[in-house]
């Protein structure tokens, strides 16, 4: 057991001074706010947090082993260059990479997550098959090399293996460049039963097993309902995660495959429910986003990656005036920020609107606390772990912003998180905790300097000149 002391935080019922927190097992057993000051000999006993802690940030949609092509797609090949060419890219990555490769590729990314103020992660996770081989199952060294770069970055980590079977609506076939991404329905619901299984007997606060489904273009409609109400039944509570209604292209093409678009088809099915990620939704109607809504599913939008990709723009603000679940994730990992991919979000609508503030509501007028609080609390709902608050029940898991860095001069506790979505003050994440460990202290990870060596050579090996 653990006691700490914080000297500012951010907790459920607003910004509080002097909070004492107890930290058993990494989970936060005890919080008392407005805590007057212990007496000696029990100061020895308590950690004292100087700085402004907030929760730290559920990443809800990443892919971790694109962090290897990062910049290395900025440059023209065509005067129509769109996500569709920047896909081949990603293919050709995608059947390079090992599990070797890709371990310390994601543990790379995931101390970068942790720097920045990601404290868990979904791994939306389709690389199945080693090259040359045809190992798909829990033991999977494309799997475990994701668990074992969580385990040495110290992230939480949910894992959704990925249901990848057609390259198009209708079923078509999967091309060549898509074939370790390939999983049978049956091998899916094996694989993560017995994940699930073997996590059970293994114990540990920081990993849950979810699924994906890549999208509906990549999952016949029959399979996909068919694997949704089996996993329900291997754990009712299980994540779900799917691509939906990313580019019109993919919208016109289930329209003229199925007479419905990609979310009515999925509400059409009553399939969503409050274990679903929407990932994307960038072009659903205001009667699709609805929908979303009323099932209590979340939508998770990565702004970087629907930028670098040019998808257009989600409808946030339309969303969260439904009562809408909405978080945020790295995915294509173009940028490893949620202050940035919050602050995005913000922007955007103040460009559509042409007005500041529009992300802001009647209970919270601070968009930066506003939007933290509500992403954090939904991203939370995502990766099905209970993060995103300091509070009784949660996993201790925050971020210690430096009071003193030039970002957060002079702030008051309540601008702490308009600072760092909109004055620079993710620079001033100085420590960073996850299950009741210091991961990050005064911006450093152990692995920092093994790392950089280990990935400038992965790094290396992948390029294609």
């Amino acid at each position: 057991m653990s006691v700490y002391r914080l000297q500012s935080a951010y907790l459920p019922q607003g910004w509080t001074r002097d909070v004492l927190v107890t930290v058993s097992a990494g989970m936060i057993s005890a919080v008392e706010p407005d805590a007057p000051q212990p007496q000696a000999p029990h100061t020895a006993a308590i950690e004292h947090i100087e700085g402004v802690v907030v929760p730290g940030m559920p990443n809800a949609h990443s892919h971790a082993f694109q962090r290897a092509m990062a910049g290395n797609a900025e440059f023209r090949m065509t005067a129509r260059d769109s996500f569709w060419t920047w896909r081949q890219a990603m293919y050709a990555l995608a059947n390079r990479i090992e599990p070797e490769d890709l371990q310390i590729v994601a543990t790379q990314l995931f101390v970068e997550m942790l720097k920045a103020g990601y404290t868990s992660v979904a791994e939306f996770h389709y690389l199945h098959r080693p090259r040359g081989t045809a190992q798909y199952s829990g033991s999977n060294p494309l799997w475990d090399a994701i668990d074992g770069a969580a385990r040495a970055a110290g992230i939480g980590l949910t894992l959704l293996p990925t249901l990848y079977q057609s390259s198009d609506f209708g079923g078509q076939p999967l091309k060549p460049e898509q074939a370790r991404f390939f999983l049978d329905t049956d091998e899916f619901l094996r694989a993560i039963e017995a994940r699930i299984g073997a996590a059970r007997g293994a114990g540990g606060i920081r990993g849950r097993t979810g699924a994906a489904f890549h999208s509906l273009r990549a999952v016949p409609l029959e399979h996909l309902r068919r694997a949704a109400l089996a996993l329900r039944s291997i754990d009712a509570g299980m994540p779900v995660h799917i691509h939906v209604a990313e580019q019109m292209l993919e919208v016109q093409a289930c329209d003229r495959a199925t007479g419905r678009r990609p979310i009515e088809l999925l509400l059409d099915q009553g399939l969503l429910t409050p274990h679903w990620c929407v990932v994307h939704a960038t072009h659903a109607t205001a009667e699709e986003l609805n929908g979303i809504a009323a099932a209590g599913a979340v939508v998770c939008v990565s702004i970087s990656t629907e930028a670098n990709l040019g998808d257009g723009s989600f409808e946030a603000e339309r969303f969260l005036r439904m009562d809408g679940k909405l978080c945020v994730g790295s995915d294509s990992q173009s940028t490893v920020s949620p202050a940035e991919e919050l602050r995005w979000l913000e922007y955007q609508q103040r460009l559509r609107k042409r007005r500041r503030g529009v992300l802001a509501d009647r209970n919270e007028s601070h968009v930066g606390t506003r939007l933290w609080r509500d992403a954090a609390l939904h991203g939370a709902q995502a990766l099905g772990q209970p993060v995103g608050r300091i509070a009784v029940g949660c996993r201790a898991d925050w971020l210690v912003l430096d009071a003193s860095h030039p970002a957060m001069a002079g702030a008051a506790d309540d601008a702490a998180l308009d600072r760092l979505l909109f004055a620079g003050a993710d620079r001033a994440i100085r420590d960073v905790m996850v299950a009741g460990d210091w991961v990050i202290k005064d911006h450093r990870h152990a692995a920092d300097e093994r790392l950089r060596a280990d990935f400038s050579r992965v790094m290396r090996d992948l390029r294609t000149d």
